[in-house]
């Protein structure tokens, strides 16, 4: 038998397939775009599964036009994150448009969490419109953040104010690096008051599409002092856990 997990998040729609062995079998990825459900219609296509578990902010539009269950973020991240790290009791996911600090019980339950997703400040969002006003591609940014000798000091974490300020620091000279590692340092502090809030020193799992930038993950590991733990694949971790929480459902109910 098969089980999937769908995330449906702002910026992107992830799909992870799993066994009875809890083996992933497939993951897909796609836009999620102004009609969230046509993009999951598009990953579900040929896929044979025997019970299927959403999660994501589009999680509610999914339980109407599939009349399916669903579960929250929360949830599917801290499952994820127990298959993929066993143990690792505290999680950051910083993803488009939402940040999420979650601490775990040793058995991987949740046992305390903390959501940005009032603002985008700090997010993938933020990084993406900053990345665009200095004239860098999203994929290149953090890497070219880490080469800045200097820092310079942003103010401002909210993303219309923190545009204006980068362009008056561009009209005045800056080195476009380093704003852009101040940038960085910015949406570090934000998630960084998060982590601390949640959790201590333990190790942490890094997750959601930003866990790829460079940068972020080596100012976290630097101003945190502890480990940080990235996947592999950093944006199918909700995904997943929905998938293996579909899976647990239908045992659950077999017995």
């Amino acid at each position: 038998m098969n089980y999937a997990g769908i995330d449906i998040g702002s910026r992107t729609t992830e799909l992870a397939l799993v066994d009875d062995t809890t083996t992933v079998v497939l993951a897909l990825q796609t836009d999620t775009g102004f009609d969230p459900m046509a993009g999951v219609r598009k990953l579900l296509e040929g896929v044979e599964y025997d019970a299927v578990l959403a999660t994501g902010y589009g999680r509610g539009l999914f339980e109407i036009a599939f009349d399916a269950p669903t579960v929250t973020e929360i949830k599917a991240l801290a499952r994820g994150v127990r298959e993929l790290f066993p143990g690792v009791p505290a999680v950051l996911d910083i993803g488009g448009q939402d940040s999420k600090a979650i601490s775990l019980f040793e058995n991987g339950r949740v046992k305390k969490f903390e959501m940005n997703d009032r603002c985008a400040a700090g997010t993938g969002k933020f990084l993406e419109v900053m990345a665009k006003t200095l004239g860098y591609q999203i994929e290149e940014f953090g890497d070219e953040a880490l080469q800045a000798k200097n820092e310079i000091d942003i103010s401002s974490m909210c993303t219309v104010f923190a545009e204006s300020e980068v362009i008056s620091l561009v009209a005045k000279g800056a080195d476009r690096g380093e704003i852009a590692h101040g940038l960085h340092v910015s949406a570090m502090r934000r998630a960084l008051g998060m982590v601390s809030r949640v959790s201590d020193g333990a190790d942490l799992v890094f997750a959601g599409g930003v866990a790829k930038n460079a940068c972020m993950r080596a100012l976290l590991e630097k101003h945190l002092s502890r480990k940080v733990l990235v996947p592999n694949d950093p944006q199918t971790v909700c995904a997943l856990g929905a998938a293996l929480l579909a899976r647990e459902s239908v045992i659950g109910a077999s017995l």
